[in-house]
């Protein structure tokens, strides 16, 4: 009977969806946010749009998972709304991950790091990508990678378990790794990370923040989802043996021994598939929100009852979360789901660019005032 649940939750949540023959302004009615903000559409026909990276002449661009294609996007006449787009490259190995740096793009495929030079000059002729590493796992299994440049300079890369849970000789698995810009000075800087897909830096402290995906099979309640926060290198963040802040794994757990963890800063909801997070950096959204996460919940897959499918906010009092509350929601309608929030970044103007891979579109929601 679990089995059958869980199978009619997946198929309910990701299967055939009536809302999606209504058509996408219809759809945007539905999603539901604090008064003053708007939601409305940045660009569409982008299948699998996924992480996003904003250049420094404002081009937006995005990754993918399983079409290999990396896109670039621009507003060439002021509207907020992408009017040109650039396919950058085809056939990569799920090229999720995107990052721009000093002009150059850099792409992030499953088992090393592309970059492509001088990019926003050359969208319409993108140059044959250098590669920058290519020392990192090739296991599909957890094995799309985001990418973001910290403080310190160095770009910081996950290698997601390439299991649901298990313990790896390799010790890269599992991690939060950093690299020189030029692929140099390959070292770990945190362990214990399952499948963390975003992460970003707090804007006055210059610490790290990142969200790790729980295991699966234990249920539709635990483990949690993670916000997890770490101010310095060589923590260890308790998988395979800790999950959220004290469910133990019934079969590696006990193998930890008295070992100490670093327990989440927040726990979020169980198997909503927490991905993308950005600290809000901009001046257009109310003060409040100012220096506090926003988070990309693409939706739960290993629950009989789908949550997630959302945009959730994490408010910060010094380094303590102190609520995690919905901002944006409405891609889960019945029980079903008609888009999937993955990423999120901060526009120049100080909105919101929202990716769904479900749909191809990416959103942009912005404040007008109460």
């Amino acid at each position: 009977m679990r089995a059958f649940a869980l199978l009619a939750g997946i198929t309910a949540a990701l299967g055939a969806c009536p809302l999606w023959s209504q058509s996408l302004e219809d759809n945007l009615r539905l999603i539901s946010l604090p008064p003053g903000f708007t939601i409305e559409v940045f660009s569409t026909e982008l299948p699998e749009a996924r992480s996003l990276a904003l250049g420094e002449q404002g081009t937006v661009f995005v990754g993918t998972r399983g079409i290999g294609s990396v896109f670039a996007l621009q507003d060439t006449n002021g509207d907020w709304r992408a009017d040109r787009v650039f396919t950058l490259a085809r056939g990569l190995y799920s090229p999720n991950g995107v990052q721009v740096r000093d002009g150059d793009l850099y792409v992030a495929e499953v088992n090393r790091i592309l970059r492509f030079d001088d990019i926003e000059q050359r969208l319409s002729d993108p140059p044959a990508p250098v590669v920058v590493f290519d020392r990192l796992p090739s296991e599909r299994h957890h094995g799309w990678k985001f990418i973001r440049f910290g403080p310190d300079g160095m770009l910081y890369i996950p290698i997601g378990a390439p299991c649901n849970v298990c313990e790896q000789r390799d010790d890269r698995y599992g991690t939060i790794a950093r690299i020189a810009k030029d692929g140099s000075g390959f070292e770990i800087f945190a362990r214990g990370v399952r499948n963390s897909v975003g992460f970003d830096w707090h804007p006055e402290t210059g610490e790290l923040w990142f969200t790790d995906n729980g295991r699966d099979m234990l249920g539709d309640n635990i483990p949690p989802d993670e916000l997890n926060h770490a101010p310095e290198a060589g923590l260890h963040f308790g998988f395979p043996y800790l999950h959220g802040r004290t469910v133990r794994d019934p079969q590696f757990g006990p193998r930890a021994g008295d070992r100490s963890f670093t327990v989440p800063a927040q726990e979020l909801g169980p198997h909503v598939a927490s991905l993308g997070m950005r600290f809000y950096t901009g001046a257009m959204f109310p003060e409040t929100y100012r220096n506090q996460i926003f988070i990309a919940e693409h939706g739960s897959w290993n629950r009989s009852i789908p949550i997630g499918y959302r945009l959730m906010l994490v408010r910060l009092d010094g380094n303590r979360a102190v609520s995690y509350e919905p901002f944006a929601e409405g891609w889960l309608q019945g029980g079903r789901a008609w888009g999937r929030p993955v990423d999120v970044e901060v526009m120049s103007d100080g909105s919101l660019l929202v990716s769904d891979d479900r749909t191809g579109v990416i959103y942009r929601i912005a404040y007008h005032g109460a």
